[in-house]
């Protein structure tokens, strides 16, 4: 069988993560055609995409064999302007419409994704509309006890102290995107969707957002369709564009948590346990969990023994033991010892050692654990399959995985502390720390055997997403 995959993928918004490392792990395979809209299209933290912009790129396509969509790019220009956009239901219906005809005479298998409007236990509103500061808490509150009262059949005594023209338009727009998410139901039905995510992040155990999760997954199982849900977001295209990679792959892997006896923990902002993430993850992915003694491909969850750590609550944990050693077989690592960055007990070890094409299959410990378990599994699938059919790119891989040190050890683990507690202009404060970046990078430099320049760069004007841009050096 010759790998050779046509793949066009709508990203959620226009960062880094969602957009670029798309790009970076798809040039790993030299016999992979993956199409994306032009990035000035898609959406940011206060830009909505350019939906007609978009209809028109997907209009233009050649026949490709999947597509990759985020739903609430075309629905609402974005992820943030699922929470904030006034469009009516008829007028979003109204562009879905023209998108569903779209995509039905490419006649591609859709793995799509949409998700149910989150609600952020604080007054934030960077994300929000703006009456989320001062009054998120308290709509958080409400939500939680109105789910709550109706689970457990009890007296609804649920004290509302919203102003009750806030409430109405936050529980409208709640009950609009709702609506939406119900309608791709009916797409499924159709066979327009060959696969349906629905995503919930900043979760917990009772909220308006669990309750149409589980009005939705009722309505799916008495349907008989293929929809799930998942926590997390960010994490979720890579995992479809894994599922597409890898189908009819008969791809096996094994995991092989370090603290085995913990992997029924619950990792930070997550409902499920660590060993249930993974389970999910790979379940997605179209991936079949590999029992065996010999393993093909074996996954490296570089899991936490009691509590997970916290890098941006100053939690940190690094507590790989010097005895642990990686395996014989190939391998891949989730670090998820921290949350929003690397354990560096494990990095360090590693860069003592040198790369071995073939051996290292990919690496990650961006955010939460979804988000790092479902980056690792895409990245890891594809670098397998290319070296199998013979169409690695080298330096495509090690470009990756420069990239990824330098964001999730380098800057998330380390320097980023330092940016946020400096200059409150974060860029700013980023130029400022700079030089600290230099240690890093010739320790990853030797380990690759890759030689580079890098530029860095807050895309979205905050610290968390760092943009880091690699030049060659030969």
């Amino acid at each position: 069988m010759i790998f050779m995959k046509k793949i066009a993928v709508i990203p959620i918004d226009n960062r880094p993560i969602c957009y670029t490392l798309i790009e970076q792990i798809s040039a790993i395979n030299k016999n992979m055609e993956l199409y994306l809209p032009e990035r000035k299209f898609l959406g940011g933290l206060y830009d909505t995409a350019n939906i007609s912009a978009i209809l028109e790129w997907l209009k233009s396509l050649p026949k490709v064999d999947y597509m990759v969509i985020s739903l609430d790019t075309i629905a609402y220009g974005g992820l943030v302007p699922s929470r904030r956009t006034s469009d009516s239901y008829d007028e979003i219906k109204k562009k879905l419409d023209e998108f569903k005809k779209a995509i039905k005479a490419l006649g591609a298998r859709v793995f799509a994704f949409s998700s149910i409007m989150r609600i952020s236990n604080n007054n934030i509103n960077e994300e929000e509309k703006e009456y989320w500061n001062p009054w998120g808490k308290r709509i958080f509150e409400y939500s939680y006890h109105q789910h709550k009262s109706r689970a457990l059949r009890q007296m609804n005594c649920v004290i509302n102290t919203v102003p009750a023209d806030i409430l109405e338009d936050y529980l409208n727009t709640r009950k609009r995107n709702f609506e939406i998410n119900r309608m791709y139901l009916n797409w499924l039905s159709e066979g327009i969707l060959d696969t349906l995510v629905y995503s919930k992040d900043d979760t917990g155990e009772y909220g308006l957002n669990v309750e149409e999760a589980q009005t939705l997954e009722r309505e799916a199982f008495e349907k008989k369709l293929n929809a799930v849900i998942k926590t997390g977001a960010d994490e979720i295209p890579l995992t479809l564009l894994a599922k597409a990679i890898a189908e009819n792959e008969n791809v096996k892997i094994k995991p092989l948590f370090v603290f085995e006896d913990s992997k029924g923990l619950i990792s930070k902002y997550e409902d499920i346990s660590v060993e249930n993430c993974v389970k999910s993850q790979l379940s997605l992915a179209g991936v079949e969990v590999d029992t065996s003694q010999n393993p093909e491909i074996t996954m490296v969850i570089n899991n936490f023994a009691i509590e997970q750590g916290d890098l941006v609550l100053g939690n940190v944990i690094n507590s790989l033991s010097t005895n642990f050693e990686f395996p014989k077989t190939p391998y891949f690592i989730a670090d998820i010892n921290n949350a929003n960055g690397a354990d560096g007990n494990l990095t360090e070890k590693l860069m003592n050692e040198k790369l071995k094409i073939g051996a290292l299959l990919g690496y990650s410990a961006y955010n939460t654990s979804a988000n790092t378990i479902g980056s690792s599994v895409c990245i890891a699938l594809n670098t397998a399959l290319a070296l199998k059919y013979g169409h690695f790119n080298e330096a495509a891989f090690k470009k990756l995985m420069a990239i990824r040190f330098l964001d999730d050890w380098a800057y998330q683990a380390n320097i980023r502390k330092a940016v946020r507690a400096g200059n409150p202009d974060f860029e700013t404060a980023l130029c400022e720390h700079i030089s600290d970046f230099h240690v890093f990078e010739e320790k990853i430099s030797k380990f690759l055997d890759y030689k580079f320049e890098a530029d860095y760069s807050l895309p979205w004007k905050r610290s968390f997403e760092i943009e880091i841009n690699l030049t060659r050096k030969d």
